[in-house]
């Protein structure tokens, strides 16, 4: 098997995306759209990848770090011209080169694999990646003669009235025999409608020195869907998430309704997981088998292990542990680790917190900056009060403890084993083994207290 290279495209600006961000790093289900095409790529195992970087170099080289090697296009004069920017790496090699666009999102890496294998087979000098369009409107078409062979490949503005009736159209990926590619780049010319140097012209240079053009035709076009605008984005991601949801299910995890239901392409999800409508889950989630997800919840980078039940409630970067559960309408904020069968009820929060197995904190209670042993029972309307108004404080409640409802604890306060505060209390030092807290003013009854009232005598009030 011959060597193998692949270039990515990825230094556009992408104007028509009207964003500041740069086009190539709109995410598509979680991930920049050249992280999966790099992604892709990876899974081929090329023995070179190089990516073509001009506009927003220093983030695309943020994102994808030491996966690839770069080469800068400081102007972006076209495609031809961006890969010839390569030239100093690949110039001189032996082998087969493929060239991706950032820009394609959808591309797999059995399509890869799968042209790369034709490109070879053929023997050929030039192999385009090809599919059918109904409409092919914006597309480069292929221009075969009367035997079938491919003549060259025409830009849509380019394209005179019969080109544009053509429905091949070129998906913007081709294999070269990498010698003869940077040999002909040199002489790619720019006089077209944009004044740019196309990488396809190539293939029109291969034609006429008599070398062997193939196409490989692909079977599912959106495959090939460059995003160009926040329309195009749209239909890519929603394609993204039906491959995503089918995968999923035929993996065993039930989804309700995958219409409405969005999973990042890197989140993990175990068997016999149950996913109820609109859920989205993001990130680099892994939730664990026989959970259940409920309508409405919302669950980034966090671990949700086996058993987990999750009631329209919002967590982004916990932990659950196996048997436990939580919700309706609360929220784990980072760093909250829920112990295993532990309960947290309606209308809950949990942040940089640690709750202990089997410990329950019912409803309508904030734990912030505290470490709960196990066995806990916490009352309605907890508050740990945990900032000063400079600082936070830390907690830490011994196990089998019980802290009565309507209770504050101002940190940081140390509650031993077995302690408990009573209904109502402010706390503010620390409860021995076995002691009950109180910090409540002592109730006092004011007799005939009506009485005293202007209306007292009023039938209104009687």
């Amino acid at each position: 098997m011959s060597n193998r290279y692949v270039i990515i495209l990825a230094a556009g600006k992408g104007t028509r995306m009207k964003s500041r961000l740069y086009k190539v790093l709109h995410p598509v289900a979680g991930k920049a759209m050249v992280d999966h095409v790099l992604t892709q790529v990876e899974k081929v195992q090329p023995d070179m990848i190089e990516t073509v970087i001009g506009n927003g170099a220093d983030k695309v080289k943020e994102l994808l770090g030491d996966r690839t090697k770069y080469a800068l296009q400081s102007e972006q004069l076209g495609t031809g011209h961006a890969v010839l920017q390569t030239e100093k790496d690949l110039g001189d090699k032996d082998g087969i080169t493929l060239v991706a666009t950032g820009d394609t999102p959808l591309f797999t890496a059995a399509t890869f694999e799968k042209l790369f294998d034709f490109h070879e087979k053929e023997g050929a000098a030039a192999t385009i990646l090809t599919a059918h369009a109904d409409d092919p409107f914006g597309y480069g078409r292929i221009v075969r003669d009367g035997n079938g062979n491919v003549e060259k490949i025409v830009e849509q503005k380019d394209a005179s009235r019969s080109e544009q009736e053509i429905q091949e159209i070129n998906t913007g990926v081709i294999c070269f025999d990498n010698k003869l590619l940077f040999e002909n780049l040199h002489n790619v010319k720019n006089d077209n409608a944009q004044g740019e140097y196309y990488l396809p012209d190539v293939i029109s240079m291969l034609k006429e020195q008599g070398k062997k053009v193939s196409a490989y035709e692909m079977a599912d076009l959106s495959e090939s869907m460059g995003v160009n605008d926040r329309v195009a984005l749209s239909k890519a991601e929603k394609i993204m998430q039906t491959r995503i949801n089918e995968q999923h299910m035929r993996d065993g995890v039930t989804i309700v309704d995958p219409d409405n239901t969005y999973i990042d392409v890197d989140v993990e999800i175990g068997n016999d997981t149950v996913i109820e409508p609109n859920v989205k889950i993001f990130g680099s989630t892994k939730i664990g088998s026989e959970c259940i997800i409920g309508s409405g919840s919302r669950i980034s980078d966090s671990e949700i292990q086996d058993n987990v039940e999750v009631i329209s409630s919002t967590i982004e970067n916990a932990i659950m542990h196996k048997g436990s559960n939580v919700g309706p309408n609360s929220h784990l904020r980072p760093n909250a680790e829920i112990g295993r069968d532990v309960h947290i009820g309606n209308f809950c929060e949990i942040k940089n917190a640690k709750i202990g197995d089997r410990t329950k904190v019912g409803h309508l209670s904030y734990v912030g900056d505290a470490t709960l042993g196990t066995d806990i029972n916490v009352g309605c309307g907890v508050v740990f009060v945990n900032y000063d108004g400079v600082k936070k404080w830390h907690s830490n409640i011994g196990d089998h403890s019980f802290i009565g409802s309507n209770s504050n604890i101002v940190a940081p306060v140390e509650m031993s084993d077995h302690s408990f505060i009573a209904a109502g209390s402010t706390i503010t030092n620390d409860i021995p083994k076995h002691a009950m807290a109180i910090a409540r003013q002592r109730q006092t009854n004011k007799e005939d207290f009506w009485n005293r009232l202007p209306l007292s005598n009023s039938e209104d009030w009687e």
